[in-house]
C-alpha cells in the first residue's frame, strides 16, 4: 500500500509519496500521484511539518523514516549524502572517497541523480569539483534556491503558477 500528499513551499507544491515503512519519494512540480496510491495528509504530516520547518529556516536535519529502494550503491550514495552538514556542499568526488570508492565519481553523480527522496536526502548539496552548481531534478534554480535557503536567506513565497513572487 502506497500513500500520497502535498506539501506546500517556495518551490511549489511537493508531491510525497510514503509505503508502511516509510517517505518513498519527494516529486517536484508538476508532479501526478501513481493511480495505486491513496490520497493521506495525516499520514505524511510529520513529513509535511518537516519541510514546512525546514523552509521557514527552523530545521537543519529530517527526522522521518525512509524507504529508500535502490541498488546497494545508491542507497550508500544516498546514506553519505544525509551526511552531508546542512549549509555545507560537497563534491561527487569527495562523495565517492568518503565512501571508499575513489574512482566512482561519476556512479557517484548517478546514483546522486536517482535519488528518490530531494532535499530531505540532500542532493542538492552536491557540486563539481569546480564549484558549479551540477544537474539537479528540481532545476539549477531550485538548487541555487535550496543553498540559499541553507546559508541563511528566505526564499519567496511560491504564487502556484510555476514562478516565485518577487
Amino acid at each position: 500500500m502506497m500513500w500520497h500528499a502535498y506539501a506546500a513551499s517556495p518551490i511549489g507544491d511537493l508531491l510525497l509519496i510514503a509505503a508502511g515503512d516509510g517517505l518513498l519519494e519527494v516529486h517536484f512540480p508538476p508532479a501526478t500521484p501513481p493511480a495505486t496510491s491513496m490520497p493521506d495528509d495525516a499520514r505524511l504530516a510529520p513529513v509535511i511539518r518537516q519541510l514546512d520547518e525546514y523552509f521557514a529556516g527552523m530545521r537543519t536535519r529530517f527526522d522521518v523514516p525512509l524507504a529508500l529502494r535502490g541498488t546497494p550503491f545508491q542507497i550508500e550514495v544516498w546514506r553519505a549524502l544525509q551526511r552531508i552538514p546542512y549549509g555545507e556542499t560537497r563534491t561527487y568526488a569527495a562523495i565517492a572517497r568518503e565512501i571508499g570508492r575513489p574512482a566512482a565519481t561519476r556512479a557517484v553523480g548517478a546514483a546522486n541523480g536517482a535519488n528518490p527522496i530531494p532535499i530531505i536526502v540532500p542532493c542538492h548539496r552536491v557540486i563539481g569539483s569546480n564549484g558549479s552548481l551540477t544537474g539537479f531534478g528540481g532545476g539549477i534554480d531550485v538548487k541555487r534556491r535550496l543553498l540559499a535557503l541553507e546559508s541563511g536567506a528566505r526564499l519567496p513565497l511560491h504564487d502556484g503558477s510555476g514562478a516565485a513572487e518577487r
